[in-house]
C-alpha cells in the first residue's frame, strides 16, 4: 500500500509521534483499511469510521482505542494534504478575484468585531489567525469554506507547526468567529482535527525576598505598577487601564472595569501604596490639565459608546488614566490625537531588566506576581475561593493550581522521610 508507506515517512518527517510507537499508528490504519474493504466502504467514511472504533472497543482497552483515534485523524489529514498538492493552481484572474473577496470579508471581519465590543488587541490577533487560514486554504473562495477546511487547518497546526493548545483554541476561535458571524454558516464534524495535546504546566512564582530585590532595581512609575500588580494580583492590562474614579482610598479598594472576559471585579488597596498613590494621581492630574490646555488632543478613550452617551466624559479627570503614556498618539480605530496609557511593555521591559540585574535565574515575568501574590495569600491560611474572587477566575479549577507551588504544606501531609529525621 503506497499510502501506508508515504504515511510512515509522513509520521517520520514530521517527527508528529515517537518512532517508537509509529509503528502501532501503522497497524491501527491497516486494520481500518482492512475494516474498509471487508465492509465495501470508503477509506474515511464517516460510517466507517464510527463502525471501525464500536468494532475496536468490543475486545480493545480504552487507550487503545484513543490511540487508533489519534491515528486515523493523521492518516487522514496525511491523505488530505497529498490530495491537495494535485490540485491545480488557479490562474491570475481567479487569483486576483479570490484576493478581492477575502480582502471584503476582512473588512466584515473587523466590522463584526468591533458591533460586538472586541478589544484592539482581540482583533488583531483574530485578523492574524484569519490571515493564516487564508494562506492555508488559497485557492478557495471565502463562500466555499466548510468545516473540512478548519478540521484541516487545525490539524496543519499541531502536527506541522507543533502549536500549544491554547494556541490552537485561540486560532479555532478566531475562524469560528469568522464563519459564525462574517460567513454566517455553522461548523460541524470538526472531531477529526488533530488537537495539540495540553499540558499541565505548574506558574512561576518568586519568594518575598527575591521579589524585593526585583522592586530595588525598578524606578517610578514602573516600580509602582510592579507593587500594585503584586499587591492586587491585578493581570498587566488591568494595571495600565487603571483610571482615577477606580480608586476609592476610604473603602481601601479598587475597582477592575472590563477585566478578562469584560467582567469588573472589585480588590484590594494595599495600605502601603496609598501614598504613592494619591502622588501618582496627582501626577496624572498635572498632566491631563496640560491637555485640556492643548487644543489637538482629544479626550482619553472610553468603552463600549459611552463617548456617545456621555459626551464630556471623556474630558475629565474621572476618566483620566492613572498611568498615562508620557507622549500622545493616534487612536487606531477613531484617527485622533489622544494620551493613551502607558503600553504594557514598557512595564515589561523594565522588570526584566530588573530580574537580570537582580540575578534572579527564574522565568520570571510581570505576570509572576499575580502569581505570587496568589501564592503568597494560600500560604498565609486565606481560602481558596477568597483568592478566585480577588483573582478574577471563573472556574476554581484555575485557582487550585496554586495549591501545587504553595511553600506551605496546605494538606498538612509530614513526609516519612521528615518523620523518620
Amino acid at each position: 500500500m503506497e499510502s501506508l508507506s508515504g504515511y510512515r515517512l509522513f509520521l517520520k518527517r514530521e517527527n508528529i509521534v515517537n518512532e517508537r510507537i509509529a509503528g502501532y499508528y501503522l497497524y491501527w490504519v491497516r486494520l481500518y483499511i482492512r475494516h474498509c474493504v471487508n465492509t465495501g466502504v470508503l477509506v474515511g467514511d464517516k460510517v466507517s469510521l464510527r463502525d471501525f472504533r464500536r468494532v475496536l472497543s468490543r475486545d480493545k482497552q480504552d487507550w487503545q482505542v484513543r490511540q487508533a483515534d489519534e491515528a486515523l485523524r493523521l492518516y487522514l489529514y496525511f491523505l488530505k494534504k497529498e490530495k491537495s498538492k494535485t490540485d491545480q493552481v488557479p490562474d491570475s484572474a481567479r487569483q486576483s478575484d479570490l484576493e478581492a473577496a477575502w480582502q471584503k470579508h476582512v473588512k466584515l471581519m473587523i466590522q463584526a468585531l468591533r458591533l460586538r465590543h472586541r478589544s484592539l488587541r482581540t482583533e488583531k490577533t483574530y485578523l492574524k489567525w484569519l490571515r493564516d487560514f487564508y494562506l492555508f486554504t488559497k485557492g478557495k473562495s471565502p463562500r466555499e469554506l466548510e468545516s473540512a477546511d478548519v478540521v484541516q487547518f487545525l490539524s496543519y497546526l499541531a502536527t506541522e507547526r507543533g502549536v500549544a493548545a491554547s494556541t490552537q483554541n485561540q486560532a479555532f476561535n478566531a475562524v469560528l468567529f469568522f464563519f459564525r458571524h462574517v460567513l454566517e454558516k455553522n461548523l460541524s464534524d470538526i472531531e477529526g482535527a488533530v488537537r495539540a495535546k495540553k499540558k499541565q504546566r505548574l506558574p512561576v512564582t518568586l519568594t518575598v525576598e527575591e521579589i524585593q530585590k526585583i522592586f530595588a532595581r525598578l524606578s517610578e512609575p514602573y516600580l509602582l505598577m510592579a507593587r500594585l500588580i503584586y499587591g492586587c494580583g491585578l493581570r498587566i492590562q488591568e494595571c495600565m487601564r487603571i483610571r482615577i474614579k477606580d480608586m476609592d482610598f476610604a473603602r481601601g479598594t479598587i475597582v477592575i472595569y472590563c477585566g478578562k472576559g469584560d467582567k469588573d471585579r472589585l480588590t484590594i488597596m494595599p495600605e502601603t501604596l496609598k501614598d504613592a498613590l494619591r502622588s501618582q494621581m496627582d501626577a496624572a492630574a498635572a498632566l491631563h490639565k496640560r491637555d485640556r490646555a492643548a487644543w489637538d488632543i482629544d479626550g482619553v478613550w472610553l468603552p463600549h459608546a459611552l463617548e456617545r452617551k456621555y459626551p464630556n466624559a471623556a474630558k475629565e479627570l474621572a476618566w483620566y488614566w492613572l498611568f498615562p503614556a508620557p507622549k500622545t498618539s493616534i487612536d487606531p480605530r477613531s484617527g485622533t490625537r489622544r494620551r493613551h496609557h502607558l503600553h504594557q511593555s514598557t512595564l515589561q521591559r523594565h522588570f526584566k531588566s530588573a530580574v537580570r540585574a537582580a540575578r534572579i535565574h527564574k522565568p520570571a515575568t510581570v505576570h509572576t506576581l499575580r502569581h505570587s501574590f496568589a501564592t503568597h495569600l494560600l500560604e498565609h491560611g486565606y481560602d481558596i475561593r477568597t483568592i478566585q474572587e480577588l483573582l478574577g477566575h471563573a472556574n476554581l479549577q484555575t485557582t487550585m493550581i496554586y495549591t501545587h507551588v504553595a511553600g506551605k504544606n496546605i494538606l498538612g501531609v509530614t513526609s516519612p522521610l521528615d518523620g523518620c529525621a
